[in-house]
């Protein structure tokens, strides 16, 4: 085995029992539930206008077809009375999980801390920081540009086959957080190669020499995960997955220089 994978062992370190960990574990837990639960108390203060904030990007682009007439103001309905409340806590939540990000990759950084170098010890800002970063720029660029351009590409497919909009909350919510949660996650490939470095599972020669075959597999996903004959969504979204690609290589170069040096 490579020396690189066998953890530095420092005098002060001494292995903690299993129970330890559970133990552990349980508390970071509890933090992070805690820290979620009055995040999403004071987020449900602020409901209607985040109510509001979550609507715009469709709204704006089902505001662009005339033919929609005076239903335009009107898409959304509810056919259960505790529809709105519990559309409006999930949002709530949510946000709360936005504003927590930090802390919670903190409470994660915190948690794997102890099986990491000395060296390596001293990243816990680093990595914070890095991982919220990918989060929110992943939330950020679904909310403003591939949010949008999905929107309006399934309004299109509807107005196409003369369906009038009629939309629910709880699944309208379903589609936008499932969007932003998911692409702030897919923000986050950096970050995971990086560790997929470290225990040496990935090289950066090899995501380089089959960059074309990479680009490929990504342009199939990208077209499977954006439908309709929309190309310019198949093209940003291709283009967003391929960049992050190449960063990660960046990453995993980095950190094979640091171990060589």
């Amino acid at each position: 085995m490579s020396r690189d994978l066998i953890p530095e062992v420092l005098p002060e370190d001494k292995p903690l029992p299993f129970w330890d960990h559970v133990g552990e574990l349980r508390d970071r837990l509890i933090r992070a539930i805690l820290a979620l639960f009055a995040a999403t108390s004071v987020a449900y203060f602020l409901r209607l206008p985040l109510w509001r904030l979550a609507v715009h990007p469709f709204l704006k682009v089902y505001l662009r077809h005339p033919e929609l007439g005076s239903n335009a103001l009107t898409p959304f309905a509810y056919t259960d009375l505790a529809e709105p409340f519990f559309s409006f806590m999930r949002l709530s939540f949510w946000t709360a999980v936005l504003a927590c990000s930090p802390y919670l990759f903190y409470q994660v950084w915190a948690f794997i801390k102890p099986a990491l170098r000395e060296r390596e010890r001293s990243m816990a800002t680093g990595f914070v920081a890095v991982t919220s970063l990918c989060f929110v720029l992943g939330v950020v660029f679904a909310y403003f540009a591939l949010f949008p351009e999905l929107a309006d590409l399934l309004l299109d497919e509807a107005l196409r086959a003369g369906l009038r909009a009629n939309l629910r909350p709880e699944e309208y919510l379903n589609l936008f957080l499932y969007t932003l949660v998911g692409t702030g996650l897919s923000f986050e490939t950096p970050v995971l190669f990086y560790f997929l470095a470290r225990f040496g599972f990935v090289n950066s020669r090899a995501m380089l020499k089959y960059w074309r075959e990479a680009t490929i597999v990504i342009l199939f996903v990208s077209a499977f995960l954006t439908p309709g004959d929309v190309v310019a969504t198949t093209i940003l979204f291709g283009v967003v997955l391929l960049a992050l690609y190449f960063i990660s290589a960046g990453v995993v170069w980095f950190v094979e220089r640091r171990r060589t040096a």
